[in-house]
Order: structure tokens, then C-alpha cells, then sequence
């Protein structure tokens, strides 16, 4: 029996990542669930998530020394409480939490579910003894959203919020220790070369992973260098191979099915508005319509009219101003011929003046 041929390990690795270039973009998308696990979820890759914790909330916060990753599933207080699923749950070491969710389609409620989750690790603080004084550690929700809230889409400029509860009138932080941050990535649009300060830079990286073909200059920091290293495609094993591509299938499923609806309401809107349009502007071209036809209509009766009368008055003041010639002429005693000659009426017309003004 022949010794088995020893496996070229070397070119095995070469042929996968060949393969997964070919069929995929270099590196995975952040967006994903699984990429988005993949990169700040795990333990080997604490660090990436530490960092970027660190340069988001470094003003407030100061430097975070360590992390600790929780359980992502949080069960309400009752049995029957419904459950939250959080992408990634941590807490430093001072014991203050962190939920950090990425979001990569609009939600209608989706800042209701972000101050929903908040209120588990509220109320996970709370002690089983007697005698608590209910002071609590601080809650960071960070929200990093493929999407714009309708409210500011115009507002290009602003791309970060940061929310805490303020007094309304002095707009004074009343209580500082629950903190949502929401981040709109569609309005980050610095190009690598503006970028100044680090927050910026994973800021650019999230939005433009999955497009890059490798790590840009300005971005060579051993933070980045480990990030881009664990976002290759090429090294993921054969079941997170599997997995993410099922989590890019399901994805884009999703959107197809999402873009086919939002495209047949807006057609069926259009269809609808435009019936209801045409029946609006024919009710409003006819009313506008009589109203124009009856002031052209006026208009023009003013001048026929004034025209006619004109004409019908003119007619009657000569008439008017012969029969006072005939009954001037006859006062003076003239004879009826020779008023027939002066007025140049017919003796009977005279005789008919006459006989009415008798």
C-alpha cells in the first residue's frame, strides 16, 4: 500500500483565498450581523471594540482601561417578559455598561427599542439586599444606523448625537448617566485624506470596508492594520465562510424584498394620486374656468353693450332733437312744409309729433 501524498497546506490556503476573492469583496461588510460580531464581538478582537469606545466617548468618559464582554441575551423581569437581543453587551471596569447596536434598515420605532434596551441593564443594577440607596453606573446605548432619521435628512452637517436627559428651558444635562449615541453613516462623507482625528478614521472604515480593495496609507495604525487583517474574507474559516454568506443572503433578500415594496406602494401611490389629482384639477379647472368665462363674459357685454347703447342713445337724441324742431317751428308759426324742409322729416312723421304732444 502507497504512503499517502503529503497535503500542500501552503497551496491549499492559496486556493481558498483565491476562491473567496474571486467571489466576494476583500473584506467583510460591518453592516452585517455576522461582520459586525465578527470584528468587535470577539475576544480575540476586544481591543478593535475598546478602541473605538474609547474615541467616541473619550470627552465624556475619559479612557476606558478594559472591557468584558456580557451575554448579548437579556430575559425581562417576568417569565412571560419579552426578550432582548443585544449585538454586542460589555461592561469596563468600573462597572458601567455598554450596548452597542448596529442598524442597516430604517425601523419606525427604532428609537423606542433603543430606550427600551436600556432598561435592562438599569435594572439588572439592582441588588438582592433590603437596604439599597439606588445609585446606578452609567448606561451607553451606541447606535451605529445605515439609515437617516427622516426628521434631519436635510441637516447634512450633523452625522452624531449624543442624548441624555436635559431640562427643556435651561437645556442643562439633568441626569447624566444614561447616554444614547446614534451615528447616521449615509451622512459621513470625509475622503481619506481630510481625516484628522482617529474618531474619524472608524468612522471612515465602517462605511467603506467592504468597498476597499486594501488598508489606505493614512490609515496605517496598528489598531487599523489588526482591524483590516481580521475583516479578509480569505480568513475565515469554512463554517464562518458558511455563515456569512447566508447572513449576505438573507440580507439581500431582505432588501430585494424591501425595495419591491417600497417601489409597487410608490407606484400605487403615484397611480392614486395621479386619478386623484385629475379629478381635483378638473373640479378646479372647471370652477376656475366659469369664473374666467364670466368675467370675459362681462367684460365683454360691458363693451358690446356700452357700444349698443351708445348707439340706441345717439338714435334717440336725434330723434329727441327733431321733434323739439318740430315743436319750436310750429310755435314760431311756420307752415308744416317748410318744417318738412328744414327737419327733413315727411309731413306725416311732423303730424305724428304733433298730435303726441298735444
Amino acid at each position: 500500500m502507497k504512503p499517502e501524498k503529503p497535503q500542500n497546506t501552503t497551496h491549499k490556503k492559496q486556493n481558498k483565498k483565491m476562491f473567496y476573492e474571486r467571489i466576494f469583496q476583500k473584506y467583510i461588510s460591518p453592516f452585517l450581523d455576522f461582520g459586525f460580531k465578527k470584528l468587535f464581538g470577539e475576544e480575540c478582537n476586544k481591543d478593535l471594540l475598546l478602541d473605538f469606545l474609547n474615541e467616541l466617548l473619550y470627552e465624556e468618559q475619559g479612557r476606558i482601561v478594559s472591557i468584558s464582554y456580557l451575554q448579548s441575551e437579556r430575559l425581562g423581569i417576568a417569565a412571560n417578559s419579552r426578550k432582548a437581543f443585544f449585538d454586542i453587551y460589555c461592561e469596563n471596569e468600573k462597572g458601567e455598561k455598554f450596548i452597542v447596536e448596529l442598524q442597516n434598515t430604517e425601523q419606525p420605532f427604532f428609537k423606542d427599542r433603543t430606550v427600551y434596551y436600556s432598561t435592562f441593564p438599569i435594572i439588572e443594577q439592582a441588588p438582592k439586599i433590603k437596604n439599597w440607596n439606588f445609585e446606578l453606573k452609567a448606561v451607553y446605548v451606541i447606535a451605529i444606523l445605515d439609515f437617516v432619521f427622516d426628521e434631519d435628512k436635510n441637516n447634512l452637517e450633523k452625522f452624531r448625537y449624543d442624548v441624555k436627559l436635559s431640562d427643556i428651558k435651561t437645556h442643562k444635562v439633568f441626569y447624566d448617566k444614561l447616554s444614547f449615541i446614534y451615528l447616521e453613516m449615509p451622512k459621513f462623507n470625509k475622503p481619506v485624506e481630510e481625516l484628522k482625528t482617529r474618531f474619524e478614521k472608524w468612522m471612515y472604515v465602517l462605511k467603506n470596508l467592504e468597498q476597499l480593495s486594501h488598508l489606505p496609507y493614512e490609515l496605517k495604525e496598528t489598531i487599523f492594520e489588526k482591524f483590516f487583517a481580521a475583516a479578509e474574507v480569505a480568513q475565515l474559516t469554512q463554517c464562518e465562510y458558511i455563515q456569512y454568506v447566508e447572513n449576505l443572503r438573507n440580507y439581500r433578500d431582505n432588501k430585494n424584498c424591501m425595495d419591491f415594496a417600497i417601489e409597487k406602494a410608490t407606484a400605487k401611490g403615484l397611480n392614486k394620486g395621479l386619478n386623484k389629482g385629475l379629478k381635483e384639477g378638473e373640479k378646479k379647472g372647471l370652477k376656475e374656468g366659469l369664473k374666467k368665462g364670466r368675467e370675459k363674459g362681462l367684460k365683454k357685454g360691458l363693451k358690446n353693450g356700452l357700444k349698443k347703447g351708445l348707439k340706441e342713445g345717439l338714435k334717440e337724441g336725434r330723434i329727441k332733437e327733431r321733434e323739439n324742431m318740430v315743436l319750436s317751428s310750429t310755435s314760431a308759426g311756420l307752415p308744416i312744409e317748410t318744417i318738412a324742409t328744414i327737419t327733413r322729416l315727411t309731413i306725416k312723421d311732423i303730424e305724428t309729433i304733433l298730435e303726441k304732444n298735444r
